[in-house]
């Protein structure tokens, strides 16, 4: 049998308005909050051509956040490597890039809190869990990558639990306090002043 997000036939572009409905009521309603009948309303489509195109909703809401998700990596991968100038010092073009991130707490935290959300459902959800687990893996390896100015495929194993996984646990952290409090959240001067000061810590120089 054919799973039905691969189905054609029926609706046209149905598919598509789906997903770009979906994606829209992500962002402004949230995850646990967006209903069958709010993302058909906003694909302007009955609701039948959610289980007809999708299978269900939280397929279609899967599929939603994760073309958001891609979208919004290569934002951020635009705008972090305008910052990164070539003639700065290894340490400036890590502040640069961590001012890139932070501005998009801002520009595309909708996106963030739906993000958050998603890894709350994925708790009930095996499927979503393995899905974010794999984009999780694929961010890690992108991160060390950029991070170390290498190719992708030069990233080793190590690279990807240290580097990737050290700056990933970091992004988070930082995300929940300007989510939650942006007025005393850490500039992104204030984040590598803050992580020279542990470095001398775990050094022991401290």
């Amino acid at each position: 049998m054919v799973p039905a997000q691969h189905r054609g036939g029926v609706g046209g572009g149905n598919r598509e308005d789906l997903l770009d409905g979906a994606r829209r009521c992500l962002l402004e309603k949230g995850y646990a909050r967006t209903t069958v009948r709010d993302i058909a309303s906003a694909a302007g489509v009955s609701t039948a051509a959610i289980g007809y195109h999708y299978g269900s909703r939280e397929a279609l809401l899967n599929a939603a956040m994760f073309q958001a998700l891609e979208e919004w990596g290569t934002e951020v991968a635009r705008a972090v490597a305008k910052r990164s100038a070539p003639a700065a010092t290894p340490a400036e073009r890590y502040a640069r890039q961590w001012q890139g991130v932070i501005e998009t707490f801002t520009t595309h935290r909708p996106l963030w809190i739906a993000t958050i959300e998603a890894f709350q459902q994925s708790e009930h959800d095996p499927e979503l869990r393995a899905q974010l687990a794999m984009g999780q893996r694929a961010g890690l390896r992108s991160l060390a990558a950029g991070l170390q100015g290498v190719p992708e495929d030069q990233v080793t194993d190590r690279d990807v639990r240290t580097v990737g996984a050290m700056q990933t646990a970091l992004i988070s952290g930082v995300m929940f306090q300007w989510m939650s409090d942006p007025e005393h959240a850490p500039s992104a001067d204030e984040v590598v002043e803050g992580l020279q000061a542990l470095a001398r810590i775990a050094g022991g120089d401290a």
